[in-house]
């Protein structure tokens, strides 16, 4: 039976393949901004910014009401060297945020390790690692 961690990791590792894979495009950087506003005076904001570079992508997004809400998000990644490092956070208006970020690296001889840390709305931080051995091709 495995075990939730080497299932966190497989995953990882499966994710990190199709990144690998999946992201052949072009370096560089483009993004939209979106205004919409009704009759009645409300409405938001929407912009969204995306940088790509060989080994490493990086988005933006924010969205603003003209009531005063809103929140703003990012997401990372990088891959090099058989070392994969993403993250990804989330600030609202009103000051709270949550995060995440996660690490794969491949230490050779067929194991994995993997670290995975999230903090909460609260404040609450939790952090899985641990080594894996890589299933055969």
């Amino acid at each position: 039976m495995f075990t939730r961690n080497a299932i966190l990791a497989a995953g990882a590792w499966s994710g990190l393949a199709a990144l690998l894979v999946a992201l052949p495009a072009e370096a560089g950087q483009h993004g939209r901004t979106r205004a919409v506003q009704a009759p009645s005076g409300a409405g938001y904001v929407q912009s969204r910014q995306v940088s790509r570079q060989p080994g490493a992508v990086g988005v933006q997004q924010s969205v603003q009401t003209h009531g005063g809400y809103g929140a703003a998000h990012s997401r990372n990644a990088s891959w090099a060297d058989g070392v994969y490092q993403g993250g990804a956070s989330r600030t609202f208006n009103n000051g709270a945020s949550a995060s995440r970020s996660t690490t794969v690296q491949d230490n050779g001889h067929g194991s994995i390790s993997y670290a995975r840390a999230r903090t909460g709305l609260q404040g609450q931080t939790s952090t899985v690692t641990g080594t894996v051995q890589r299933p055969p091709h």
